[in-house]
Protein backbone atom coordinates (compact mmCIF):
# COMPACT_ATOMS: atom_id res chain seq x y z
CA UNK A 1 0.00 0.00 0.00
CA UNK A 2 1.87 3.65 -0.87
CA UNK A 3 1.65 6.39 1.69
CA UNK A 4 -1.27 8.10 -0.11
CA UNK A 5 -3.64 5.68 0.03
CA UNK A 6 -2.26 4.18 3.70
CA UNK A 7 -3.55 8.24 4.70
CA UNK A 8 -6.75 7.65 2.85
CA UNK A 9 -7.14 4.17 4.84
CA UNK A 10 -6.16 5.48 8.22
CA UNK A 11 -8.45 8.44 7.25
CA UNK A 12 -11.42 6.55 6.81
CA UNK A 13 -11.20 4.51 10.00
CA UNK A 14 -11.07 7.30 11.98
CA UNK A 15 -14.01 8.44 9.96
CA UNK A 16 -16.37 5.39 10.60
CA UNK A 17 -15.12 5.31 14.12
CA UNK A 18 -16.51 9.02 14.53
CA UNK A 19 -19.77 8.64 12.30
CA UNK A 20 -20.84 5.49 14.78
CA UNK A 21 -19.88 7.73 17.78
CA UNK A 22 -22.39 10.52 16.51
CA UNK A 23 -25.00 7.99 16.17
CA UNK A 24 -24.52 6.23 19.73
CA UNK A 25 -24.08 9.50 22.42
CA UNK A 26 -27.18 10.95 20.10
CA UNK A 27 -28.99 7.56 21.08
CA UNK A 28 -27.35 7.32 24.47
CA UNK A 29 -28.26 11.44 25.62
CA UNK A 30 -32.26 10.82 24.32
CA UNK A 31 -32.36 7.34 25.66
CA UNK A 32 -33.76 5.97 22.14
CA UNK A 33 -34.23 2.69 21.18
CA UNK A 34 -36.07 2.96 18.29
CA UNK A 35 -34.37 4.01 14.93
CA UNK A 36 -36.47 4.80 11.57
CA UNK A 37 -33.63 5.02 8.54
CA UNK A 38 -34.83 7.37 5.51
CA UNK A 39 -33.15 4.99 2.22
CA UNK A 40 -32.59 7.05 -0.84
CA UNK A 41 -30.75 4.40 -2.63
CA UNK A 42 -27.57 6.07 -3.59
CA UNK A 43 -24.58 5.34 -1.62
CA UNK A 44 -25.10 7.53 1.12
CA UNK A 45 -27.67 5.21 2.24
CA UNK A 46 -25.79 1.75 1.86
CA UNK A 47 -23.12 3.58 4.32
CA UNK A 48 -25.97 4.19 6.70
CA UNK A 49 -27.09 0.97 6.69
CA UNK A 50 -23.63 -0.42 7.17
CA UNK A 51 -22.84 1.61 9.99
CA UNK A 52 -26.31 1.49 11.92
CA UNK A 53 -25.77 -2.35 11.24
CA UNK A 54 -22.43 -2.58 12.90
CA UNK A 55 -23.60 -0.64 16.09
CA UNK A 56 -26.62 -2.63 16.70
CA UNK A 57 -24.64 -6.18 16.38
CA UNK A 58 -22.24 -3.95 19.06
CA UNK A 59 -25.35 -2.79 21.14
CA UNK A 60 -26.78 -6.74 20.89
CA UNK A 61 -29.19 -5.78 18.65
CA UNK A 62 -31.19 -3.86 21.44
CA UNK A 63 -31.89 -1.19 19.11
CA UNK A 64 -34.79 -1.07 16.83
CA UNK A 65 -33.85 -0.44 13.51
CA UNK A 66 -36.36 0.06 10.52
CA UNK A 67 -35.63 0.98 6.76
CA UNK A 68 -38.06 3.13 4.61
CA UNK A 69 -37.77 4.62 1.46
CA UNK A 70 -39.57 7.04 -0.24
CA UNK A 71 -40.23 6.88 -4.20
CA UNK A 72 -41.28 9.75 -6.57
CA UNK A 73 -41.04 7.55 -9.93
CA UNK A 74 -39.42 10.61 -11.82
CA UNK A 75 -37.22 8.17 -12.68
CA UNK A 76 -37.30 5.72 -15.72
CA UNK A 77 -35.33 2.69 -13.80
CA UNK A 78 -36.70 4.06 -10.27
CA UNK A 79 -38.25 0.33 -9.82
CA UNK A 80 -34.44 -1.20 -10.80
CA UNK A 81 -33.51 1.38 -7.92
CA UNK A 82 -36.39 -0.19 -4.96
CA UNK A 83 -35.16 -3.92 -6.44
CA UNK A 84 -31.46 -2.93 -5.41
CA UNK A 85 -32.20 -1.69 -2.06
CA UNK A 86 -34.51 -4.75 -1.15
CA UNK A 87 -32.18 -6.75 -2.50
CA UNK A 88 -29.17 -5.34 0.14
CA UNK A 89 -31.91 -4.83 2.67
CA UNK A 90 -32.50 -8.74 2.30
CA UNK A 91 -29.08 -9.67 2.09
CA UNK A 92 -28.45 -8.36 6.14
CA UNK A 93 -32.19 -9.83 6.85
CA UNK A 94 -33.89 -6.66 7.29
CA UNK A 95 -37.25 -5.04 5.67
CA UNK A 96 -37.74 -2.05 3.77
CA UNK A 97 -41.23 -0.08 3.71
CA UNK A 98 -41.65 1.34 0.21
CA UNK A 99 -43.64 4.34 -0.27
CA UNK A 100 -44.63 5.14 -3.81
CA UNK A 101 -46.07 8.72 -4.98
CA UNK A 102 -47.71 8.87 -8.12
CA UNK A 103 -47.23 13.03 -8.66
CA UNK A 104 -44.44 13.02 -10.77
CA UNK A 105 -45.30 17.12 -11.89
CA UNK A 106 -44.50 18.99 -8.68
CA UNK A 107 -40.58 20.75 -7.97
CA UNK A 108 -38.19 19.46 -5.55
CA UNK A 109 -39.22 21.72 -2.82
CA UNK A 110 -42.26 20.19 -2.79
CA UNK A 111 -41.22 16.44 -3.13
CA UNK A 112 -39.05 17.08 -0.06
CA UNK A 113 -41.87 18.59 1.31
CA UNK A 114 -44.05 14.98 0.94
CA UNK A 115 -40.98 13.04 1.92
CA UNK A 116 -40.96 14.63 5.72
CA UNK A 117 -44.12 14.66 5.84
CA UNK A 118 -44.24 10.78 5.05
CA UNK A 119 -41.46 10.11 7.32
CA UNK A 120 -42.90 11.93 10.01
CA UNK A 121 -46.21 10.15 10.15
CA UNK A 122 -44.58 7.04 9.72
CA UNK A 123 -42.46 7.82 12.59
CA UNK A 124 -45.46 8.79 14.82
CA UNK A 125 -47.71 6.18 13.87
CA UNK A 126 -45.30 3.02 14.47
CA UNK A 127 -43.70 4.85 17.28
CA UNK A 128 -39.92 5.38 15.96
CA UNK A 129 -38.24 8.34 17.96
CA UNK A 130 -35.44 9.09 15.94
CA UNK A 131 -35.39 9.51 12.07
CA UNK A 132 -32.15 9.31 10.37
CA UNK A 133 -31.26 10.82 7.07
CA UNK A 134 -27.90 10.40 4.29
CA UNK A 135 -27.69 14.01 4.04
CA UNK A 136 -23.94 14.98 3.85
CA UNK A 137 -21.67 17.97 3.77
CA UNK A 138 -22.19 18.53 -0.49
CA UNK A 139 -25.93 17.93 0.27
CA UNK A 140 -25.46 21.08 2.66
CA UNK A 141 -23.44 22.89 0.11
CA UNK A 142 -26.03 22.70 -1.98
CA UNK A 143 -29.27 23.34 -0.19
CA UNK A 144 -27.56 26.62 0.77
CA UNK A 145 -27.21 27.53 -2.94
CA UNK A 146 -30.79 26.93 -3.55
CA UNK A 147 -32.08 28.63 -0.74
CA UNK A 148 -30.14 31.52 -2.05
CA UNK A 149 -31.96 30.95 -5.30
CA UNK A 150 -35.29 30.86 -4.10
CA UNK A 151 -34.83 33.46 -1.68
CA UNK A 152 -34.60 31.96 1.68
CA UNK A 153 -34.28 33.90 4.89
CA UNK A 154 -31.73 32.49 7.49
CA UNK A 155 -33.94 30.00 8.97
CA UNK A 156 -33.79 28.22 5.11
CA UNK A 157 -29.73 28.81 4.63
CA UNK A 158 -29.08 27.05 7.72
CA UNK A 159 -32.13 24.49 7.49
CA UNK A 160 -29.80 21.39 7.43
CA UNK A 161 -28.30 20.45 10.59
CA UNK A 162 -26.65 17.51 12.42
CA UNK A 163 -30.00 17.10 14.54
CA UNK A 164 -33.15 19.26 15.69
CA UNK A 165 -36.47 17.63 16.53
CA UNK A 166 -39.50 17.43 14.03
CA UNK A 167 -42.42 17.03 16.51
CA UNK A 168 -42.66 16.62 20.63
CA UNK A 169 -41.66 12.60 20.67
CA UNK A 170 -39.65 12.51 16.99
CA UNK A 171 -36.24 13.97 16.24
CA UNK A 172 -34.30 13.66 13.18
CA UNK A 173 -30.44 12.96 12.91
CA UNK A 174 -27.89 13.64 9.90
CA UNK A 175 -24.85 11.82 11.31
CA UNK A 176 -22.91 12.27 7.43
CA UNK A 177 -23.30 16.04 7.25
CA UNK A 178 -19.75 15.90 8.43
CA UNK A 179 -18.45 14.75 5.32
CA UNK A 180 -18.67 14.99 1.56
CA UNK A 181 -19.40 13.05 -1.53
CA UNK A 182 -16.26 11.81 -2.61
CA UNK A 183 -15.25 10.21 1.30
CA UNK A 184 -18.31 8.73 1.15
CA UNK A 185 -17.87 6.93 -1.97
CA UNK A 186 -14.21 5.61 -0.96
CA UNK A 187 -15.45 4.65 2.31
CA UNK A 188 -18.23 2.40 0.40
CA UNK A 189 -14.96 1.41 -1.68
CA UNK A 190 -13.24 0.75 1.14
CA UNK A 191 -16.41 -1.54 2.78
CA UNK A 192 -16.87 -3.66 -0.34
CA UNK A 193 -20.16 -1.97 -0.78
CA UNK A 194 -22.72 -2.40 -3.73
CA UNK A 195 -23.21 1.33 -4.69
CA UNK A 196 -26.37 2.49 -7.27
CA UNK A 197 -25.64 4.68 -10.22
CA UNK A 198 -28.29 7.01 -10.44
CA UNK A 199 -29.42 8.09 -13.51
CA UNK A 200 -31.16 11.30 -12.36
CA UNK A 201 -27.96 12.83 -11.01
CA UNK A 202 -26.82 13.29 -14.54
CA UNK A 203 -30.05 15.73 -15.90
CA UNK A 204 -28.88 18.73 -16.09
CA UNK A 205 -32.77 20.07 -15.88
CA UNK A 206 -32.67 19.26 -12.18
CA UNK A 207 -31.18 22.48 -10.40
CA UNK A 208 -29.69 20.74 -7.61
CA UNK A 209 -27.18 18.83 -10.84
CA UNK A 210 -26.24 22.19 -12.52
CA UNK A 211 -24.86 23.42 -8.78
CA UNK A 212 -23.27 20.50 -8.40
CA UNK A 213 -21.53 19.76 -11.61
CA UNK A 214 -21.79 23.62 -13.07
CA UNK A 215 -21.59 26.37 -11.04
CA UNK A 216 -19.41 24.87 -7.80
CA UNK A 217 -16.73 23.54 -9.73
CA UNK A 218 -16.82 26.92 -11.45
CA UNK A 219 -16.76 28.71 -8.74
CA UNK A 220 -13.68 26.82 -7.23
CA UNK A 221 -11.72 27.17 -10.72
CA UNK A 222 -12.25 30.60 -10.89
CA UNK A 223 -12.99 32.52 -7.83
CA UNK A 224 -12.43 30.52 -4.90
CA UNK A 225 -10.55 26.53 -4.84
CA UNK A 226 -12.08 26.96 -1.03
CA UNK A 227 -15.57 27.80 -1.46
CA UNK A 228 -16.80 24.80 -0.51
CA UNK A 229 -14.86 24.79 2.95
CA UNK A 230 -15.86 28.65 2.85
CA UNK A 231 -19.80 27.99 2.45
CA UNK A 232 -19.25 25.73 5.16
CA UNK A 233 -18.15 28.11 7.75
CA UNK A 234 -20.31 30.29 6.69
CA UNK A 235 -23.49 28.48 7.02
CA UNK A 236 -22.44 27.42 10.79
CA UNK A 237 -22.13 31.46 11.66
CA UNK A 238 -25.81 32.03 10.47
CA UNK A 239 -26.82 28.74 12.60
CA UNK A 240 -25.68 30.38 15.48
CA UNK A 241 -26.74 33.70 14.85
CA UNK A 242 -30.28 32.17 13.55
CA UNK A 243 -30.59 30.31 17.16
CA UNK A 244 -29.67 33.43 19.03
CA UNK A 245 -32.35 35.17 16.93
CA UNK A 246 -34.68 32.11 17.54
CA UNK A 247 -34.29 33.08 21.76
CA UNK A 248 -35.10 36.28 21.28
CA UNK A 249 -37.90 35.83 19.19
CA UNK A 250 -39.19 33.39 21.77
CA UNK A 251 -38.64 35.60 24.91
CA UNK A 252 -40.66 38.66 22.94
CA UNK A 253 -43.77 36.32 21.95
CA UNK A 254 -44.15 35.08 25.43
CA UNK A 255 -44.11 39.14 26.66
CA UNK A 256 -46.16 40.05 23.91
CA UNK A 257 -49.16 36.96 23.66
CA UNK A 258 -52.31 37.60 25.55
CA UNK A 259 -53.13 35.28 28.05
CA UNK A 260 -56.99 34.77 27.40
CA UNK A 261 -57.42 35.67 23.74
CA UNK A 262 -55.53 35.61 20.56
CA UNK A 263 -54.06 38.47 20.48
CA UNK A 264 -50.81 40.11 20.56
CA UNK A 265 -49.13 43.70 22.15
CA UNK A 266 -48.36 45.48 18.99
CA UNK A 267 -47.22 48.15 20.78
CA UNK A 268 -44.93 46.34 22.88
CA UNK A 269 -43.57 44.11 19.75
CA UNK A 270 -43.16 48.01 17.43
CA UNK A 271 -40.31 48.91 20.40
CA UNK A 272 -37.92 46.33 19.00
CA UNK A 273 -35.87 45.05 15.54
CA UNK A 274 -38.05 44.90 12.60
CA UNK A 275 -37.08 41.23 11.39
CA UNK A 276 -37.41 40.48 15.25
CA UNK A 277 -41.15 42.06 14.72
CA UNK A 278 -41.87 40.01 11.58
CA UNK A 279 -40.96 36.65 12.96
CA UNK A 280 -42.54 37.23 16.38
CA UNK A 281 -45.56 37.81 14.15
CA UNK A 282 -45.09 34.81 12.30
CA UNK A 283 -44.73 32.92 15.31
CA UNK A 284 -48.03 33.96 16.75
CA UNK A 285 -50.21 32.57 13.52
CA UNK A 286 -48.06 29.63 13.58
CA UNK A 287 -48.71 29.16 17.28
CA UNK A 288 -52.22 29.85 17.31
CA UNK A 289 -53.56 28.61 13.54
CA UNK A 290 -50.56 26.68 12.34
CA UNK A 291 -49.82 28.95 9.80
CA UNK A 292 -46.42 29.31 8.28
CA UNK A 293 -47.37 33.42 6.79
CA UNK A 294 -44.68 34.68 4.48
CA UNK A 295 -42.54 37.84 5.29
CA UNK A 296 -44.31 39.57 2.71
CA UNK A 297 -47.59 39.09 4.38
CA UNK A 298 -47.00 39.67 7.56
CA UNK A 299 -45.08 42.75 6.63
CA UNK A 300 -48.29 44.37 5.23
CA UNK A 301 -49.96 43.09 8.65
CA UNK A 302 -47.20 45.44 10.36
CA UNK A 303 -47.44 48.28 7.88
CA UNK A 304 -51.53 48.65 8.64
CA UNK A 305 -50.89 48.99 12.02
CA UNK A 306 -47.92 51.02 12.00
CA UNK A 307 -50.65 53.46 9.94
CA UNK A 308 -53.39 52.80 12.15
CA UNK A 309 -51.56 52.97 15.58
CA UNK A 310 -53.92 54.69 17.85
CA UNK A 311 -57.03 53.87 15.98
CA UNK A 312 -59.39 51.18 17.08
CA UNK A 313 -60.34 49.41 13.72
CA UNK A 314 -60.37 46.45 11.35
CA UNK A 315 -56.70 46.90 9.78
CA UNK A 316 -57.16 43.97 7.65
CA UNK A 317 -60.36 41.34 6.55
CA UNK A 318 -59.30 38.91 3.65
CA UNK A 319 -60.71 35.01 3.19
CA UNK A 320 -59.48 33.62 6.52
CA UNK A 321 -58.84 36.15 9.05
CA UNK A 322 -60.45 39.62 10.74
CA UNK A 323 -57.40 41.33 12.08
CA UNK A 324 -58.67 44.00 14.32
CA UNK A 325 -56.92 46.87 16.58
CA UNK A 326 -56.83 48.62 19.37
CA UNK A 327 -54.17 51.02 21.38
CA UNK A 328 -52.43 47.91 22.70
CA UNK A 329 -53.46 44.69 21.12
CA UNK A 330 -54.25 43.29 17.53
CA UNK A 331 -56.93 40.96 17.76
CA UNK A 332 -56.98 37.78 15.43
CA UNK A 333 -60.01 35.62 14.40
CA UNK A 334 -61.39 33.32 11.87
CA UNK A 335 -63.68 34.42 9.17
CA UNK A 336 -66.86 32.64 9.28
Amino acid sequence: MNYHNYCKYNMSTKTLQKLKKCIENFTKKKEIKSILVALSGGQDSILLIKILENLNAFYKKELKISYIHIDHQWKNDSNKQIKHIVNYIKSIHKKVVIYQIYQTNISENECRKQRYYILKQHAIKYKYKLIITGHNKTDKIETFLQSIHRGSGIEGLTSLTIHNRIDSQVFILRPLLSIDKENIYWLCKKLHLPIWSDSTNYIYQIRRNRIRYELLPYLKNFLNDKVKDNIISLVKHYHYENEYIKQNIIKLYLKSKHELRIAINHKLISKHNFNLQIRTIQMFYLHNFQLNFDSKKIIKIITRINKNFHKIKIILEDAGFIHTLNKTWLYVEIKR
